[in-house]
């Protein structure tokens, strides 16, 4: 990695926090706090304009740790822009995980960074076994997005992810389910094949007492339409 001195990260992570105040917008921000996404500091600056904001700046390891530090929103997100993929090893990605608190972040983290890594798979499904809800979200959201880039699976792996999916949308809480759905979604996009295996996982479900399992069941025909699902 490309080591910087004090003094240029300092300048680095000054001149950021000036354009994000320059580009800060109360609106947006308070729309986010009625919607639950809470941040100690949120400028509510929009992703179209942190992602301008990061083409000024270098990928740059120590740079990207820094931001990743502070407690501003935008910051956060600015990380997982220019974070480089050599430089974050494995238990890099699991102490950032850890300090992710919010769905938008564990949304952001996966698109712009998680996907990224070469151990992309073995994380998301290291981190879909958790007990703690936003890592196990980050595991679905990060799986979600190798499939959205791949889709090609074995059919060990396949049956893996899907149990894995069906058993975080039936009992997670709504982050979970949340991820859950995404991942089952784009599973399904990949192939009429896919899309079929799991139209067969849930017809059973359709009248189902139980609301997790007529959710589900309720997704795939939304996602598929009724020809699949009867």
């Amino acid at each position: 990695m490309n080591d910087i001195s004090p003094e240029q990260l300092h300048e680095q992570l000054k001149a950021i926090k000036t354009q994000l105040r320059l580009a800060m917008n109360g609106a947006a921000s308070q729309s986010m706090r009625d919607k639950g996404l809470f941040y100690k500091i949120n400028f509510g600056v929009e992703l179209p304009r942190l992602k301008q904001i990061a083409a000024a700046f270098p990928k740059e390891h120590h740079l990207a740790q820094a931001l990743w530090k502070e407690e501003i929103r935008e910051c956060k997100i600015l990380a997982t822009m220019l974070q480089p993929v050599e430089s974050f090893l494995p238990e890099i990605a699991d102490i950032w995980v850890e300090r992710i608190q919010t769905q938008e972040m564990a949304e952001i983290a996966s698109m712009y960074l998680f996907q990224q890594l070469p151990y992309a798979p073995q994380k998301a499904l290291q981190w879909m076994a958790s007990e703690e809800p936003m890592t196990q979200a980050c595991g679905l959201l990060t799986a979600a997005r190798l499939l959205m880039k791949k889709g090609d699976l074995n059919e060990r792996a396949e049956n893996e992810l899907l149990d894995q999916g069906m058993a975080a949308f039936l009992s997670g809480p709504y982050v979970v389910r949340s991820a859950a759905s995404a991942l089952l979604r784009r599973y399904m996009q990949h192939s009429d094949e896919h899309a079929f295996t799991l139209c067969r996982r849930v017809e059973g479900m359709k009248n189902s007492p139980k609301e997790a399992e007529h959710l589900l069941y309720q997704l795939v025909a939304d996602e598929v339409g009724a020809f699949f699902v009867k």
